[in-house]
């Protein structure tokens, strides 16, 4: 949502600074410019990369549209979810989640969770590293290590995403320049017509660089370093799942597993001690509710006969 902000602040100065200048609009409004950037621009995108970046360039684009997904209620539900999960294994043995674990898209309990389930990146990571924890015999130094080789092959997914917008933006410029060198081409044929016809020759070439220019540095430069800093924050809440279940494989408690991962939360997100209790105690009260129900069904059916 900020990124949406920032443009439209970007547009507001520039031509509302053009506007006060009494600078008439009409002539920053050159399509043929247009295509010629934006199209050069689009085939270096498509010459540069294969197709599985250009879809993490899209989709890259939109999340920065849409603004983080990683908040602090992102962290807390998380935790809420490992401790629940945790917790269950701990009282009905490690073959209660095995179905979950296995389905997650179908499973019950992930079903209180549905952000989790959304975020395919995340749900695989959680579930395949516990998959190799029901498995047992898997020592937690090991597990730590594939989860730490599967960060870094999505880091390095998502680097590339980034180095590919970025190149885009590093080109605008020069791409500008050639708009600008071809409507200096067509200017030149035109000498010897009126003058008033060759100023706006000369001004439509101007308005390509100034385009290429504004496009680099106001629009897509800041899209692509946006970019890169949501892929850092994803792989802060992967790494906050790692220390979480790593500290649950090394035989520590559900609630001392979930603080350590709680302590790994990026400062400006942690949640409380008083907020993360809060919600363990949410989770301990729903979860004796449920408990409580199947034995209470016999007492009231006695009760009425």
């Amino acid at each position: 949502m900020f990124a949406i902000v920032g443009i439209l602040v970007v547009l507001g100065a520039v031509i509302g600074g053009f506007l006060m200048e009494h600078g008439p609009i009409r002539v920053l409004v050159q399509p043929s410019e247009m295509i010629i950037i934006l199209g050069a621009a689009l085939g270096t995108l498509l010459a540069a990369n294969p197709l599985h970046t250009l879809k993490g360039v899209i989709g890259g684009v939109l999340q920065v549209l849409k603004g983080s997904k990683f908040n602090k209620k992102r962290y807390l539900d998380a935790l809420k979810m490992m401790y629940d999960l945790f917790n269950k294994i701990r009282r009905e043995g490690p073959g209660s989640v095995e179905n979950d674990i296995e389905a997650p898209d179908k499973s019950k309990f992930f079903a209180a969770f549905p952000g989790f389930v959304k975020d395919h990146e995340s749900r695989d990571f959680v579930c395949d590293t516990m998959r190799m924890v029901l498995m047992g015999g898997v020592e937690a130094f090991d597990v730590d290590q594939m989860m730490e080789v599967d960060m870094d092959v999505h880091s390095n997914e998502m680097e590339q995403s980034v180095g590919a917008l970025s190149a885009v933006a590093d080109s605008l410029p020069g791409l500008g320049i050639v708009a600008a060198v071809l409507g200096v081409v067509m200017t030149m044929s035109a000498l010897g017509g009126p003058p008033e016809e060759i100023g706006k020759k000369v001004a439509a070439a101007l308005v390509g660089t100034f385009l290429g220019i504004l496009m680099c540095y106001g629009f897509i430069g800041p899209i692509a370093a946006n970019l890169g800093k949501l892929a850092h924050e994803e792989h802060e809440y992967l790494h906050v799942l790692r220390v979480t279940m790593i500290a649950y494989m090394k035989g520590t408690s559900p609630l001392l597993a979930v603080e350590m991962g709680r302590r790994a939360v990026p400062g400006h997100l942690r949640p409380s001690f008083a907020e993360f209790e809060k919600c363990c105690k949410q989770a301990v009260g729903a979860t004796a509710t449920a408990e409580a129900a199947p034995d209470a069904a016999p007492e009231a059916a006695a009760a009425s006969s």
